[in-house]
């Protein structure tokens, strides 16, 4: 049941929905990530990659609230709630306790890696659905992976 009349039929409602839901899963869990390694960082780049998670999760949290305010204009009621992210995020798990800088990096690059991957799926599957949202997508993908590559290039120089 939906109390919101979005202008897509049902079958694009559904394909729409669905890919709205699992990215704000992804995006609210990137935030708890960022948040979980921002008060857990230790090493000689403490404070530039401390500054660096705080954008990251300002940024998630900020792409989570329009993408459920987008499922909400169409009719999808978004489910922020942990447990649903807890049993639905496609986010790769994060190490309790202290981590060391190098080791934070190299988790935000994979944390990265697997949502960007996620929601590139995404936009070709609400393409023939929705425009709208497919943009919408497209711009949250384009901003996600500026900050992966700000995260690689931080430890390229430890690579090269």
């Amino acid at each position: 049941m939906t109390v919101i009349n979005g202008p897509l039929q049902d079958t694009e409602r559904a394909i729409v929905g669905g890919a709205l839901q699992a990215t704000l899963v992804d995006l609210l869990d990137l935030s708890l990530v960022a948040k979980q390694a921002h008060w857990n960082l230790y090493g000689p780049r403490f404070r530039s990659v401390h500054l660096q998670l705080d954008e990251v999760v300002t940024a998630a949290r900020d792409f989570a609230d329009t993408v459920a305010e987008r499922a909400a204009a169409l009719g999808v009621s978004p489910d922020g709630r942990a447990a649903t992210i807890a049993a639905t995020s496609g986010v790769p798990g994060f190490p309790a306790g202290w981590t060391k800088d190098t080791d934070v990096i190299e988790a935000l690059v994979r944390t990265f890696s697997a949502v960007i991957g996620r929601v590139r799926g995404r936009i070709d599957e609400t393409g023939p659905a929705d425009a709208v949202t497919q943009d919408l997508l497209i711009g949250l993908t384009a901003a996600l992976e500026k900050h992966s590559w700000m995260f690689q290039a931080e430890n390229a120089a430890d690579r090269g």
